[in-house]
């Protein structure tokens, strides 16, 4: 019997799960940063910038940034290191070459030369062991086939002593909410996406892939099953998404 993957509410042969994500962010790719303003009201830029702060990146260091193609993430880090007077050495690896291309495309506006671009799959980065300072990924790791080998692969790439910071959406903790949480993710957010992006299956596979993510403290579990330490949990707007922090020891 082969094995499946979710995709979704969906369980899917798991060999064409990368696929399918692949396929949902290459239609999405050119609207996709103005879809992340518009569903969520522009809260996910300071959740964005909760991320950076936390990471506190400062001139010289090698970050590697996963699944953020078009950039949002990395340009923050190269900015902030900026701040402290010299430059970061930023990596942005993603599997779908159209979130690349307006990742590039965007650099170019802003003149940014302090970041490279790279096509490659997190659960099996194309990436030397122990060649960076900090690991982050926004908004990327529940869409991986297999999140245990992407987590594995993270504490692979880091130096030791090496940050992994991750932010995702996760679990509500404020259960008065959980029905127009709902009532947004499931009806209000594909129209959107239609509406916008073209694409309303793509943002309805989105909604759901949240619903499929393990809550904030199991996916805790499973950064410490992976071999990183000090796992720490801060939820942002009462759990609807969270960081998490971790560190290679």
């Amino acid at each position: 019997m082969s094995k499946t993957a979710s995709f979704g509410f969906q369980d899917v042969p798991e060999a064409e799960k990368q696929g399918l994500v692949r396929g949902v962010f290459s239609s999405v790719a050119s609207r996709y940063d103005l879809m992340n303003d518009v569903m969520s009201v522009g809260v996910h830029r300071l959740w964005k910038d909760a991320m950076v702060d936390w990471l506190n990146p400062g001139p010289g260091m090698a970050v590697l940034d996963v699944a953020g193609g078009t950039g949002d993430i990395a340009f923050r880090i190269a900015q902030a290191a900026r701040k402290k007077g010299g430059e970061a050495q930023i990596t942005v690896c993603d599997l779908t070459p159209e979130m690349l291309g307006e990742g590039r495309r965007r650099a170019e506006t802003k003149k940014e030369n302090a970041i490279t671009w790279i096509c490659g799959d997190a659960q099996a980065l194309p990436l030397p062991d122990a060649s960076f300072d900090a690991y982050t990924i926004a908004f990327g790791i529940r869409n991986v086939t297999h999140i245990e080998k992407a987590l594995a692969e993270a504490r692979r790439v880091l130096k030791p002593g090496g940050r992994f910071l991750c932010l995702e959406f996760s679990k509500l903790e404020m259960p008065v909410l959980d029905k127009m949480y709902d009532a947004y993710s499931f009806k209000v957010l594909p129209r959107l996406g239609g509406l916008i992006a073209g694409d309303a299956p793509s943002y309805k596979y989105l909604a759901e892939s949240i619903r499929r993510f393990p809550p904030q403290r199991e996916f805790a579990r499973m950064i410490a099953e992976a071999g990183l330490a000090q796992v720490k949990i801060r939820n942002l707007a009462g759990g609807i998404a969270a960081l998490h922090s971790a560190w290679r020891l």
